[in-house]
């Protein structure tokens, strides 16, 4: 009777831990996205579409409504591209930035926005919040990039990929402003 009244009990017990609900954390109002270079190569099988080459990994900030580079997003000043978390970049094989040889693996991407340009910086320390403790000493490339004002407004911040012969493009857009950022893949 006693093992019988011990099993009841621990069943209620777990029965009942089981029941107590859980507190999920509310949609992040900037959700995290990943983009892929070539696009969708993560989507099919191997055999049918290349491996990624490269991969970024960004929260995507909206505008809603605000005035965003200059004001929000201060020129001049080291920017996380994207919210929350800094955005990272893996190369899966070796690439060209710039001028600069980079081994394949996992960086940081930030930027210094200006009006007319942006400095994209390839940084080799990765799992910060933020651009807060961004070290200079760790940058792997630096590239100025001019920028491309667009008519229609880019309501979330926005990286895509393009390609130009051997050349893969990084595209960043947000708000009426995007980049392109040249790649060569090995």
């Amino acid at each position: 009777m006693k093992k019988i009244n011990l099993l009841v009990m621990v069943l209620l017990t777990a029965f009942s831990v089981n029941a107590q609900d859980v507190k999920f954390a509310p949609l992040d109002a900037s959700p995290v996205d990943i983009a892929y270079s070539p696009n969708k190569a993560v989507k099919f099988k191997k055999t049918d579409n290349p491996a990624p080459a490269v991969k970024v990994v960004y929260s995507r900030p909206s505008v809603k409504g605000r005035a965003i580079f200059g004001e929000l997003i201060k020129f001049g000043e080291v920017w996380r591209v994207g919210a929350n978390e800094n955005s990272e970049i893996k190369f899966y094989k070796p690439v060209t930035i710039g001028g600069v040889n980079i081994p394949a693996g996992t960086y940081s991407l930030f930027a210094i926005p200006e009006k007319d340009k942006w400095t994209i910086i390839i940084n080799k320390e990765i799992d910060l919040w933020g651009a807060y403790a961004y070290d200079e000493s760790k940058d792997i490339a630096r590239v100025s990039v001019p920028v491309k004002p667009v008519s229609n407004t880019i309501e979330a911040l926005s990286i895509a990929f393009t390609t130009q012969g051997s050349v893969t493009n990084l595209v960043i857009g947000w708000d009426k402003t995007t980049v392109e950022v040249p790649i060569t893949i090995k």
